[in-house]
């Protein structure tokens, strides 16, 4: 059947010298792969372009339930980028959040809260100014409400040491090594305290936020068992700093 569905490019594979497989996380279907057929051939009528990463669009789709590789008839940018492919600063963020979701979210259904606020994200971080030093690391934390494992309490000058496996804070360092050491837990906590449109009013040393967020992708590979190695944070750190 065809149906009409927002979607957000995760990322795309070359399948043949003309065709592509694009890995999207849909409105109706959760994440789902689509074949792409002639995107790589200057007569193509979907434009290669449309799929970096991050990016928001309308599509039109043919879908076959327990299909592992779905069609697209029509695929247009809504709303279209303004800024995030001409800033590198940006484009690094889309790029490392496109690869945090690509191993994070496995579901093939609906999800419309975690949909509205990837959207949302996305365009904010679009239409902000500046480079969004911090956006990747509040992102982060504000997704794992929707994975299903936020942080639990508050720093304070007694819980000072973030246990990543339990997601608490405790007054001492635990015994194992899986933990956010004072005083980079103090930023986990002013990042639970604000959103994207307050974020440039923390300021967070470039070593601490290098730090932090080394954390942050450990603290996601405990908690989702599917989740593979991150690459593309070394990237990002190089432009950041």
């Amino acid at each position: 059947m065809v149906y009409n569905t927002r979607g957000i490019v995760l990322r795309h594979l070359k399948y043949s010298e003309t065709s592509v497989i694009a890995k999207i996380y849909t409105e109706l279907f959760g994440l789902q792969s689509y074949l792409i057929n002639g995107v790589r051939s200057k007569k193509a009528t979907i434009k290669i372009n449309i799929l970096q990463p991050l990016s928001l669009v309308d599509m039109v789709v043919y879908h076959k339930e327990k299909s592992g590789l779905q069609r697209i008839k029509e695929v247009s940018s809504n709303p279209p980028f303004s800024s995030i492919p001409y800033n590198i600063s940006k484009s690094s963020i889309a790029l490392f959040i496109a690869e945090i979701l690509y191993k994070s979210i496995r579901e093939e259904e609906a999800n419309a809260n975690l949909f509205e606020f990837l959207s949302h994200s996305i365009q904010i971080l679009d239409l902000t100014t500046g480079n969004g030093a911090n956006f990747h690391l509040l992102f982060m934390l504000q997704l794992t409400k929707h994975l299903g494992f936020y942080p639990n309490g508050k720093y304070s000058d007694k819980l000072t040491f973030f246990d990543l496996r339990e997601g608490v804070f405790l007054e001492r360092q635990p015994e194992h090594s899986h933990f956010i050491p004072p005083p980079i837990g103090v930023y986990l906590n002013l990042l639970s305290e604000t959103s994207f449109e307050k974020l440039n009013k923390i300021d967070i040393k470039p070593d601490h936020r290098k730090r932090l967020l080394k954390h942050l992708i450990e603290y996601y590979e405990l908690h989702l068992s599917n989740m593979n190695e991150v690459k593309s944070h070394r990237i990002l750190e190089m432009v950041m700093n």
